[in-house]
């Protein structure tokens, strides 16, 4: 985001070595082709299914039928009905789908097979475009080439969302609570990926050409995952309108049946050994990082090389005190990872990554956690560039169901940038100017520290910008519990937030908000412009000088006196699921407004 003078923009913007590039671009091309070969399967399959179908042991006497309105009737719901109705036609006819009478559990299926299907076809464009400029801007190649992983990491998600969805047989979906949940979110997340290229390219070129054939290029993506997470979202009501069998059950999620024990300091999704490793003085490690030589290696990126991908299980890192000058990316492909320390102020990783110097925002983090379910415990993560090189970031989470306890998060301006999926933040400390608690996930920040600090010359603090851009979205930034002070002698005006895309959804609830907070609580993004009605800012039973709401700007967005029933859509129980992964991974939190 733009910060200096007025910083009315916030468009997300070292050529890296030709070797690395090309490993980079056949690891690309193999999982282009793999994804193709998957959905075509699952194409194959949906046909098999339906020309040769499965016979329940338990028939219905009056099984549902369906007519070929079906199909509108289901993309009504959707944000482009016509887009919806016309690709699932497209699709079914390259398929040679006779079914005259498909089911709701297939044609959402067949919307996301449209989804992955043009997200595919997209991912071979930013290296077309990189060909065919021969003197591009290194930054804007690498942006680029960050679309490329985020367009390949959004089929993997849809991708997901396909596998969970054929859980039954015909059209008797097997969906509990919890595995809808899943579906909202990654399909929440693929449509995040593709903003945040967007937003990316806007950053780095100094000229529209290419953004805007990126921009050109993703509509129909974007519009193509906007209906499947529209129908994930009304999926019940729409089973229940074609009369479709639900195993009711399911829905109602039981923490026996999941091996989980009630813990009032952690959310429910947290396991009961990950609760073990988090509460433990000196979990075991697998490894052990110390600067001084004592553990197995003398920095966390050697450590981190020895994760083993997509493991089951836990792989610990225990790293000893010091300040370890690297940048750390755990990868998408490594899961269950934990890395604890000694302490937030005592283990500390910094990086000094920034915009000025060429680095891309997304690529900018000292920490980058990208793997699912990744723990962080007693550890600082510092972004040392300052508010001159603008955008520099501490630690970006894209990490479905990853927690954060007792940790430090300093920088300036983009602090913490919670990118996407479901983050918990527990008994942390956040430092910052600009934005500095950004992005499109669906966040809980439970008993933290927020500390706005002093920014640049002109400059004015935000503490957060949210970035949802579909109302379906499951996103939103709660911050509950926390304690929001100066960190230095700060005289400069700070808001709460400035809404960065147009559902921008956040919430202040049950915290101490102190005196530096401006009366009016929120801005503008871009200054004389008022927002869209279609923002969420809302606040609810905090306390201290700076929580007044007689002043609150009166935009039709911002609710600074919302009702109980509305907070609790804001609760770790709610927003994040927490009663669902929470208890899977073990620390103090509260669930509920209680």
């Amino acid at each position: 985001m733009d910060s200096m003078k007025s910083f009315q923009s916030y468009c997300k913007a070292d050529e890296l070595e030709e070797q690395a590039h090309r490993r980079r671009t056949r690891k690309r091309l193999i999982i282009i082709g793999l994804s193709t070969i998957v959905l075509i399967a699952i194409i194959i399959g949906a046909v098999f299914g339906t020309l040769f179908p499965v016979k329940s042991s338990k028939s219905n006497e009056n099984p549902p039928t369906y007519t070929a309105e079906s199909i509108k009737a289901i993309c009504d719901v959707t944000r482009y009905p016509a887009s919806c109705g016309s690709s699932i036609a497209a699709i079914r006819s390259s398929s040679n789908d006779t079914d005259p009478n498909p089911g709701p559990s297939k044609v959402f299926t067949l919307s996301m097979q449209v989804a992955a299907g043009e997200l595919i076809r997209l991912s071979s464009l930013p290296q077309k475009i990189i060909s065919s400029n021969v003197n591009i801007d290194p930054m804007v190649r690498e942006e680029l080439e960050i679309c490329e992983n985020l367009f390949e990491d959004a089929v993997e998600y849809i991708n997901d969302s396909i596998s969970a969805v054929q859980g039954g047989q015909g059209d008797e979906m097997v969906l509990s609570t919890a595995k809808i949940n899943d579906i909202k979110t990654w399909l929440s997340s693929a449509i995040t990926n593709q903003e945040t290229c967007l937003d990316g390219l806007m950053e780095a070129a100094n000229h529209a050409a290419i953004p805007q054939e990126m921009e050109n290029a993703t509509r129909n993506s974007t519009e193509f995952s906007s209906n499947s997470l529209a129908i994930a979202t009304h999926i019940m009501t729409i089973l229940q309108s074609f009369q479709v069998p639900i195993h009711r059950k399911l829905l109602k999620f039981d923490r026996h049946h999941h091996g989980l024990e009630f813990d009032p300091r952690f959310p429910l999704w947290v396991r009961r050994g990950d609760r073990r490793l988090l509460q433990e003085e000196n979990p075991i490690p697998n490894i052990t990082v110390a600067k001084d030589g004592s553990g197995d290696f003398r920095t966390i990126s050697e450590a981190v090389e020895l994760i083993p991908k997509k493991k089951k299980t836990r792989f610990v890192i225990y790293v000893k005190e010091g300040v370890y000058l690297e940048n750390v990316s755990i990868d998408k492909d490594y899961w269950n990872v934990m890395i604890y320390g000694d302490g937030m102020y005592k283990t500390i990783v910094s990086g000094s990554l920034n915009k000025v110097d060429g680095t891309p925002t997304f690529s900018s983090g000292t920490l980058i956690a990208a793997g699912r379910r990744f723990i962080a415990r007693d550890m600082g993560f510092i972004n040392t560039a300052g508010q001159e090189k603008e955008q520099a970031v501490a630690m970006r989470s894209s990490s479905d169901q990853s927690v954060f306890y007792r940790c430090y998060f300093d920088a300036y301006q983009d602090t913490l940038y919670v990118h996407s999926n479901r983050q918990f933040y527990r008994d942390c400390h956040v430092t910052g100017t600009v934005d500095f608690i950004f992005g499109n996930a669906a966040v809980v920040l439970q008993n933290c520290s927020i500390q706005p600090r002093q920014p640049g010359p002109d400059q004015f603090n935000t503490i957060t910008a949210q970035s949802k851009t579909d109302p379906n979205q499951n996103t939103g930034i709660s911050i509950q519990r926390c304690h929001i002070t100066p960190f230095d002698n700060l005289t400069a005006t700070t808001y709460l937030g400035r809404p960065w895309k147009d559902f921008a959804t956040t919430m202040f609830m049950q915290s101490h908000i102190g005196d530096i907070v401006d009366p009016a609580g929120w801005t503008q993004w871009t200054q004389g412009v008022d927002p869209p009605n279609t923002i969420f800012y809302a606040e609810y039973e905090n306390l201290g000088p700076g929580s007044g709401i007689n002043e609150r700007i009166n935009w039709p967005g911002v609710k600074p006196n919302v009702t109980t029933e509305e907070a609790r859509r804001f609760t770790v129980e709610s927003l994040i699921q927490g009663n669902q992964w929470l208890p899977k991974d073990s620390m103090v939190y509260e669930s509920s407004l209680e």
